[in-house]
C-alpha cells in the first residue's frame, strides 16, 4: 500500500484536508467553511478515482476529528460522508453541532 500523506490548508474563511498517496499524482480533500471562531462547516469530501480503496475519505474525516479534539472546534456536517459517519458514530456528538451556538 502507497504511503498516505495528511495535511491542513487553513484560510480566513475556507479550508481543506488533504490527502496525497506516494505514487499517485492525485489528492483527496474534505473542503470546509469557517463559521465563527469555533465552528467549521464540513463541505465536501472528494477523493479522486485513481485514490479508490485505500480508505482516504475515512483517514481525512479522522484527521478532521483529531484537529476538532486538539484545537477545539466543532463541525457542522453538511457533506453527505461526513453526514453518513457521523450518523454511524454517536460516540462523535461531542465533535459535531448543527449551526454555531447550537448542540446537534
Amino acid at each position: 500500500m502507497s504511503k498516505l500523506h495528511l495535511s491542513k490548508e487553513d484560510g480566513e474563511r475556507r479550508g481543506r484536508y488533504i490527502a496525497r498517496l506516494d505514487g499517485i499524482d492525485a489528492e483527496g480533500e474534505i473542503t470546509y467553511r469557517h463559521h465563527g471562531a469555533d465552528v467549521i462547516s464540513a463541505d465536501h469530501t472528494g477523493v479522486p478515482d485513481e485514490m479508490g480503496g485505500h480508505g482516504v475519505a475515512k483517514a481525512l474525516l479522522d484527521f478532521m476529528l483529531e484537529d476538532a479534539r486538539r484545537s477545539g472546534f466543532r463541525i457542522i456536517p453538511i457533506c453527505p460522508f461526513v453526514r453518513g459517519q457521523y450518523a454511524k458514530h454517536p460516540e462523535w456528538a461531542d465533535l459535531f453541532t448543527t449551526k454555531p451556538g447550537e448542540d446537534p
